[in-house]
């Protein structure tokens, strides 16, 4: 293991860029031990892991990680806390970040599965709720995530750690533009739908066992008109009034483990 006490060793520099430029060259940004762990167990390569003495020495989960980091060839770095502080993104430093390899997929791949079901984020700029979107996508058993417009990046750091780690197993994809979205979903046999704040089909009277795409609009403005309208079909969360609307991980979520409800028991509807 080599150590780094210099802010100007070009480690520094190497993660900093990984930070401003999440996906640039494949790499991203991690911070802590949690995506940590989770990326070594996701089996992506991890370049170069940075721990912090200070973490070394005072925190067994750490030591342990690292050394079978270390064990499995992974260039690990010890550096001091004004390093740490340097490339850490987080105010306050955890002690532990690495650089590792993920890329997105390309659009069409999120069809090469039996019966799809995939959550499309259409301007969700902040990044740690397209990471709970993610998470929630994961968790009820989505195959896959489309970003879109002016939708945070799905792996910066902030979306990774609000995914939880999901960000580095789903299989996520970035489209041009909605177009692109629609167009995908037309090719390859989905049926599109929109999530609307009124005039939509309760989830629950919905057909979701086949092939579907579930779009969700930003933060406050939901979908435009253009885009509802360009759909197969509206699905409306009920809510007691005075709600009028859901944040958005929260509805992804909904949506997402109706159509596993169904599909598991094998017909819309089911109870």
């Amino acid at each position: 293991m080599r150590t780094v006490s210099s802010r100007q060793n070009p480690l520094v520099r190497g993660f900093r860029e990984a930070a401003s430029h999440p996906g640039a060259e494949g790499l991203v940004l991690l911070d802590g031990l949690h995506l940590v762990r989770d990326a070594r167990e996701a089996g992506l390569p991890l370049h170069t892991v940075a721990v912090s003495t200070h973490a070394l020495t005072h925190s067994h989960e750490t030591a342990s990680l690292v050394d079978a980091l270390d064990a499995d060839g992974v260039d690990v770095v010890e550096v001091s806390d004004a390093v740490m502080s340097a490339i850490s993104p987080v105010r306050t430093p955890s002690g532990l970040t690495a650089l590792a390899s993920r890329e997105t997929a390309d659009l069409d791949d999120l069809a090469d599965v039996s019966t799809p079901l995939v959550v499309a984020a259409i301007d969700v700029q902040d990044p740690g709720n397209l990471g709970a979107l993610i998470r929630a996508a994961e968790a009820g058993g989505a195959t896959g995530v489309i970003v879109c417009g002016a939708s945070a990046h799905p792996l910066a750091w902030k979306t990774l750690r609000g995914s939880m780690g999901s960000a580095l197993r789903l299989p996520l994809a970035i489209a041009p533009d909605i177009d692109a979205v629609l167009t995908f979903a037309a090719t390859h046999g989905l049926t599109s739908v929109a999530t609307t704040a009124r005039d939509g089909r309760a989830p629950t009277d919905m057909a979701l066992t086949r092939p579907t795409l579930f779009l969700l609009g930003a933060e406050g403005g939901g979908l435009t008109d253009a885009v509802v309208a360009a759909c197969d079909a509206r699905v409306t969360i009920p809510m007691q009034p005075p709600v009028e609307s859901l944040n958005v991980a929260v509805a992804a979520a909904l949506l997402v483990y109706e159509a596993r409800r169904q599909r598991i028991a094998g017909r819309p509807g089911a109870r």
